[in-house]
């Protein structure tokens, strides 16, 4: 599908919710997305169903969060874990697509996002796929007598027989991270979730249960999503680049992570919309079950966060500005 063919197409939007936090994060998101007012984009709930791979029933127990979540919209539908659950809760995002319809356009968002402004501001081209370029160099962490960025990366390609050096960024050098195609998995696109996410699975899968010899000195947990996810893009056709940018990761949407992170770093123009959207008494008798959110929206702790720091020059590293706020005793999670 060409950016000009998906114009009138609807879009499945998938997010991932399940018992404690991941559902009240489902609810802003999907009062962030409603406030937008658009009927292009269809928004799909996956729920993990309960199964030997998981300790406790991971369904979202609160039948007022489920009831809130189909008033703003979004269809809930259950999925299995076969592969991943509690070990890897990561994993989900891998098998929930199973439950998009085969063959139609989707996005994949990481619960922790909101939306800001409409979607369709995005001339998504879902034949060349694309994740978030908003991360750190996260991964491989290189051991002094290990193998390098090169070695480590090309081993993946190689397993999978992909082309490594069309993947690499040439304005980098040479063994300096942002060379390698890396990705935060907090949005990812494509034409067809079963093409995407059978392609995720069976990469994920090879990666954890038989990871090349160059991976020795790797932590597969809990980077596997994001080290399998850049050679799927590539395996697809994609790029680090298909949309402009400025839109996700920025106008259209943020992605928070939580919402200490979101107070300390984030535009005015994010908390404006957060304010906004959790508004509402029936929005807000809901998320105020949730003490992260009492506190930090309803109770003000989220401004006092705000104020410690300057968002004209903040911390280079996120790590700094995590241990800044829970210096201050205001982390919440």
């Amino acid at each position: 599908m060409t950016r000009e063919g998906s114009a009138a197409q609807t879009v499945n939007i998938l997010i991932v919710a399940q018992a404690g936090r991941l559902s009240y994060e489902a609810v802003l998101f999907a009062a962030s997305l409603q406030a937008q007012g658009e009927d292009r984009f269809r928004l799909i709930v996956a729920e993990p169903a309960p199964g030997p791979l998981w300790e406790s029933d991971p369904r979202i127990r609160q039948p007022e969060v489920r009831a809130l979540l189909e008033d703003l919209g979004a269809d809930i539908r259950p999925f299995e874990a076969r592969q991943f659950g509690a070990a890897y809760p990561y994993g989900n995002k891998i098998e929930a697509l199973r439950v998009l319809p085969e063959g139609e356009p989707f996005v994949f968002f990481d619960t922790d996002t909101l939306i800001l402004d409409p979607l369709s501001r995005v001339p998504f081209d879902f034949d060349r796929p694309t994740a978030s370029l908003r991360r750190e160099g996260t991964w491989p962490q290189i051991e002094l007598y290990g193998p390098g960025y090169t070695q480590t990366w090309k081993a993946l390609y190689d397993r999978f027989g992909l082309d490594f050096d069309s993947s690499l960024d040439l304005n980098w050098p040479d063994e300096y991270w942002q060379r390698y195609l890396y990705f935060n998995a907090g949005f990812f696109f494509y034409k067809c979730p079963k093409v995407f996410g059978d392609l995720f699975l069976d990469y994920a899968l090879s990666v954890r249960d038989d990871p090349p010899v160059e991976l020795v000195c790797q932590s597969l947990d809990p980077w596997l999503d994001q080290v399998v996810l850049p050679l799927v893009i590539h395996g697809l056709g994609g790029a680090r680049v298909t949309l402009p940018e400025g839109l996700l990761d920025g106008a259209v949407s943020c992605h928070y992570r939580v919402l200490p992170l979101l107070y300390a770093r984030e535009a005015d123009r994010v908390v404006e919309v957060l304010e906004q959207v959790t508004a509402p008494n029936r929005i807000k008798k809901v998320l105020k079950e949730y003490d992260a959110f009492k506190r930090m929206i309803y109770q003000g702790r989220g401004q006092k966060v705000r104020a410690l720091f300057d968002r004209d020059d903040l911390p280079r590293r996120e790590q700094a500005i995590r241990n800044k706020i829970k210096r201050e005793g205001f982390w919440m999670r």
